[in-house]
């Protein structure tokens, strides 16, 4: 635990030391949401005759989750091109607590900026109606999802041989917001798009934290949401042990 304690401070000056890079994790999602509010907003009906700011939150949340856990998988691979790995062996530090490293900065890292995103929302007009309960389940399912997607970057990261290709590999977790109900009812999309859109993971997230945010009733949303977690959190945590091993012959 004290090495995976000091690899995360390590993982964390790493982002404080690219700006650049840290300052699009946080901006960009911001910045999309606004655009959605405010450029698209009046245009589209949500279904249930809330403010289009309540609707979008939830989804720009996920949206800023993803640009960050790209950045884990951009840096853990950095660090297997780097001899940053062989170093670490020669002090006997092994995979666990090297990608645990990289998890924990990662989750971290989201915290922050999600934080960030909610406090925007609530500038511009997000009031959520939940009470202690729902907004503690709210925090409990977006770190679930902030775990899973992070442990899934690392193993892309593990996957793929240069920075670049990693940071395309991760495309997938910023594109799954869109075909979802994050920015637009379900029902508005083409009927051939309903299946994937219905079932793909991160539309029982979104249902429900709009339902928990707003105290409304959320039904089985939630615990299909923990299982779409804790099945992506298990698979990628085992991939990367298989990975690891691989690039470290």
């Amino acid at each position: 635990m004290t090495t995976t304690a000091t690899l995360s401070a390590r993982s964390l000056r790493m982002s404080l030391r690219s700006p650049d890079a840290l300052i699009t994790a946080l901006m960009l999602p911001i910045m999309l949401m606004l655009i959605f509010v405010y450029f698209f907003g009046g245009a589209i009906d949500t279904g249930d005759g809330s403010a289009y700011v309540t609707y979008v939150v939830p989804g720009a949340m996920l949206l800023c989750a993803g640009f960050g856990a790209a950045s884990t998988a951009v840096t853990v691979c950095h660090d297997m091109t780097d001899g940053v790995v062989d170093r670490l062996r020669s002090l006997d530090v092994g995979g666990v607590p090297f990608l645990a490293a990289h998890v924990t900065a990662s989750v971290l890292r989201n915290l922050v900026s999600t934080s960030l995103v909610l406090l925007v929302a609530l500038a511009i007009g997000f009031r959520p109606e939940a009470g202690p309960t729902g907004l503690l389940a709210s925090a409990g399912l977006l770190l679930a999802y902030i775990t899973s997607i992070s442990w899934l970057a690392a193993a892309l990261g593990l996957l793929a041989r240069t920075p670049e290709a990693a940071g395309g590999f991760t495309f997938l977790m910023m594109f799954l917001p869109y075909p979802s109900s994050a920015f637009v009812p379900i029902s508005t999309m083409p009927s051939w798009l309903h299946g994937f859109a219905e079932h793909q993971p991160l539309t029982p997230l979104i249902e429900s934290l709009r339902a928990l945010l707003m105290s409304r009733p959320a039904g089985d949303a939630p615990w299909t949401a923990l299982a779409w977690c804790a099945a992506i959190t298990a698979v990628s945590v085992a991939l990367t042990s298989v990975f690891f091993r691989r690039r470290t012959r």
